[in-house]
């Protein structure tokens, strides 16, 4: 769904790669024994190697490689079985070392694939170039003194995965569809949380735009956008501002740039270094990472049913279009409560009650599907009512509603209340030739050829059997008696 923007000159395309740091789900960090939980005291975990000291050598984090071992494997790439870590050298007030400790000629993980899901119902197939390991910096703030800058090193040397796509992406939706996906792939797996809100997870965008078919053009990374809504912001005026000048006659320079949400815009951060300003070299104390056949194999049998997997099932087994599907697999919590829901019933009226009813509720107070008042075993007893003819779909969605204040049990709720489905076809009667009885002028006008005043009969009769007649018979007997 490539996105052409016009300018003065015609249309233009966008081209975007994006870089994804997400935080390792993991106790301690990446080269130390140092806690990595978020929202502690500032600088209240940070060792002597986190802090850079003097003679503090790092140690690797075992569990960290089998969490990038799995999400390498999650993301459908080759996982590299020689690995190097290596020093890339910058100073910065909130990186004691003066350099961080990353992969670049030798990464854990290689080239890869990942299938977006599109607004309009189609899919993309975007490329993932690699995913490396590094240690994360630490934080500078700058809003805690009038003339200070403080730094908290908490983050110092937490386990970072930096995935980089392929300049496969052509617009701001597809952007967001990526993100999404690898969010979904990592949570699924358990090897980052995806708190983007909490800097567990943020992308670098690289934008570039070109008159279509043309070479590249030269593009400008927007650092640290932590949020969905921001990486759609980010495209949409970064692309803009680009051909506002080249098309004034102006040149794109190559730099890093920075995301201000309070105007809406972004400006220049540095000129981009090429890779050599960074002066990498192989770390000397650490050991290249050797895997082995059996150490991924023994990973690949822990892997879960990933979110792709789960949807192209969901679509054959259920017989679901890709656009349920693709919400029902949005998180693992999720799709098992749609599976427990469908088990045995009709799918479709399944994922609809799912997506429709108790989504819309619990999105609309801003609860997630753990938060449910109503169990997945709880909703397949009100689609038993519906599907047995026990009660309408109309009466189901107040029974619905009683379900979600009490918690109760659909079938305690319809005792309750008396809301048994009227299936009696001699007490719908009597019903109907009361309504008929009580209408002779649209009766005339009825059987006079005004076929549209069906429905104000159907209507009557349901509200004098307070919703409890089943609107089946009640059509099939109406059609006898009037005509």
């Amino acid at each position: 769904m490539a996105q052409l923007l016009q300018g003065e000159t015609g249309e233009w395309e966008i081209v975007i790669g994006m870089e994804i740091h997400a935080q390792v789900t993991t106790k301690s960090k990446l080269f130390s024994g140092s806690s990595s939980k978020f929202g502690a005291e500032p600088n209240s975990q940070v060792s002597l190697v986190d802090a850079a000291m003097p003679g503090m050598l790092p140690v690797m984090n075992e569990f960290v490689v089998e969490q990038a071992i799995k999400t390498g494997l999650g993301l459908q790439s080759k996982i590299n079985k020689y690995s190097v870590f290596e020093r890339k050298n910058y100073f910065y007030p909130d990186l004691p070392q003066g350099y961080q400790i990353t992969q670049f000629l030798h990464p854990i993980v290689g080239e890869g694939k990942i299938e977006i899901d599109l607004p309009d119902g189609t899919t993309k197939e975007i490329g993932v170039t690699r995913m490396h390991l590094e240690q994360d910096a630490g934080k500078s703030l700058h809003d805690q003194h009038p003339s200070k800058s403080f730094v908290d090193l908490n983050r110092s040397g937490n386990a970072l995965m930096e995935i980089v796509s392929e300049p496969d992406i052509n617009s701001p939706a597809e952007a967001v569809a990526y993100l999404s996906k690898i969010r979904m792939i990592l949570r699924y797996l358990e090897t980052c949380d995806g708190n983007m809100d909490e800097g567990s997870m943020r992308a670098d965008v690289n934008i570039s735009v070109r008159k279509p078919g043309n070479d590249l053009g030269t593009r400008c990374e927007i650092k640290n956008v932590n949020s969905l809504k921001a990486v759609q912001q980010v495209i949409d005026f970064e692309a803009r501002r680009q051909i506002e000048v080249i098309e004034d006659g102006g040149e794109i320079d190559q730099e890093t740039r920075l995301w201000d949400p309070a105007k809406n815009e972004t400006r220049t951060l540095r000129s981009k270094e090429d890779a050599h300003d960074y002066r990498y070299f192989t770390d000397p104390d650490l050991l290249p990472l050797e895997l082995n056949d059996n150490q991924i194999a023994d990973i690949k049998k822990t892997l879960p049913e990933l979110p792709d997997e789960k949807k192209h099932r969901f679509m054959d087994e259920f017989g679901l279009g890709i656009y349920d599907a693709s919400i029902l697999i949005t998180e693992r919590a999720r799709a098992n409560y749609f599976e427990t829901v469908a088990k045995n019933r009709d799918s479709k009226l399944a994922a609809n009650w799912v997506i429709n009813e108790l989504l819309g509720l619990l999105n609309k107070n801003d609860q997630g599907i753990k938060d449910s008042p109503i169990s997945a075993e709880q909703l397949g007893g009100l689609i038993d009512l519906i599907s047995d003819n026990t009660i309408s779909g109309k009466i189901a969605k107040d029974v619905f509603a009683a379900m979600y204040e009490t918690s109760a049990d659909a079938g305690a709720i319809v005792e309750e209340k008396g809301l048994k489905q009227v299936t009696d076809t001699g007490a719908i009667e009597k019903i109907i030739d009361e309504v008929i009885a009580e209408n002779p002028d649209n009766v005339e006008k009825y059987r006079g050829g005004k076929d549209k005043l069906f429905g104000f009969f159907v209507g009557q009769v349901m509200k004098k059997s307070q919703g409890k007649a089943n609107p089946a018979a009640v059509n099939e007997l109406l059609k006898k008696k009037l005509g």
